[in-house]
């Protein structure tokens, strides 16, 4: 039976709508120059993975220097436009519910996510979605490079095993890292993947959506 949740969160519990690809491409001016007119493929990557890959698309080559200048000037960026995410983007169907309702039966829960630590503690506050979430034993993206890894970070930080943890994500990349890891992972196609795709990528469980609180509490407790 599960103790600990480790949530993803974009379009797993929030969808931006489009403001947080403004405000990388802002910080990524900022810290190389560059306008940004393309950005490298960002489904289930790790921010430190995007801004070298992205950098590359201009031929630049950056490092961690450049990645911690970049890492701030984005966290700074969701800070101070935390009023327009708000108006723009939203928290999907349950994600709120589902915190609420893990949260009454004692699970721990925290987030394992690409995001830069103030961006992610601006997206879920901003949608009111932090009340629940352990934030200081979560991963983030100035963590590590491979989201496995920052699955064993969170586990270590939580002090919980592989076995009384579940991790939720929508994509194949947040799957293979949860298995990879060692923990249960639980699938929602709220995001660009299908059902189809977590499933095939080897999810033990794959939700439509959070909007069913009962039938989420099932899955991520019981493992149904």
């Amino acid at each position: 039976m599960a103790q600990l949740v480790l949530w993803d969160i974009d379009h797993t519990l929030v969808d931006t709508r489009g403001v947080g690809r403004s405000l990388w491409a802002e910080a990524f001016r900022q810290v190389t120059g560059q306008e940004m007119k393309e950005q490298a493929k960002i489904d289930g990557l790790t921010e430190q993975v995007i801004f070298r890959e992205t950098a590359k698309l201009y031929g630049l080559t950056t490092n961690r220097t450049d990645f911690d200048a970049f890492a701030q000037a984005l966290g700074e960026r969701h800070v101070r436009r935390a009023a327009e995410l708000r108006e723009r983007g939203h928290a999907l169907d349950g994600a709120a519910s589902a915190l609420d309702a893990l949260a009454a039966r004692g699970l721990q829960q925290t987030v394992v996510t690409g995001n830069v630590r103030a961006a992610a503690e601006v997206k879920v506050a901003t949608f009111g979605l932090d009340h629940h979430l352990d934030l200081p034993v979560g991963a983030y993206g100035e963590d590590a490079e491979e989201r496995a890894e920052l699955v064993t970070i969170a586990l270590k930080r939580a002090g919980h095993q592989v076995g009384e943890t579940v991790l939720v994500g929508d994509t194949p990349a947040d799957v293979a890292a949860g298995l990879s890891a060692g923990v249960r992972v639980v699938g929602v196609a709220t995001g660009r993947s299908s059902a189809d795709a977590l499933h095939e990528a080897g999810a033990h469980s794959v939700l439509a959506d959070l909007s069913d609180t009962q039938g989420v509490l099932k899955t991520l407790i019981v493992g149904v």
